[in-house]
């Protein structure tokens, strides 16, 4: 279907959470959030039959940027900075750790 900007389903956090090389449409500009060797992008259905092939045959290097998009993942995407954000515009609270304070 047709790509919205830095839209993605549920599903990134699940492969990407998990520590599995995820591969995303560069319409989405997901990329923008993403180093190279943190997720691949791609820009059409054989430059991503392409790079599934070529990662498939790779390990080293499928599993060195699948723990780098996990980690940046979890440091950038972390549930308490989302949560954190999300009080803060919605109430006008200029805090970095809303959570840190009701715990």
């Amino acid at each position: 279907g047709k790509s919205s900007n830095y839209y993605s389903s549920d599903r990134l956090s699940q492969l990407i959470g998990n520590g599995l090389l995820v591969m995303i449409d560069n319409k989405t500009k997901i990329g923008e959030f993403f180093e190279r060797d943190e997720i691949i992008t791609y820009n059409n259905i054989s430059d991503l039959s392409e790079k599934i092939i070529k990662y498939s045959n790779d390990n080293y290097t499928r599993s060195r940027i699948a723990k780098k998009g996990r980690d940046k993942y979890f440091k950038y995407f972390n549930s308490k900075i989302v949560a954190d954000f999300l009080i803060n515009k919605t109430y006008g609270f200029n805090k970095k750790y809303f959570w840190e304070e009701i715990i």
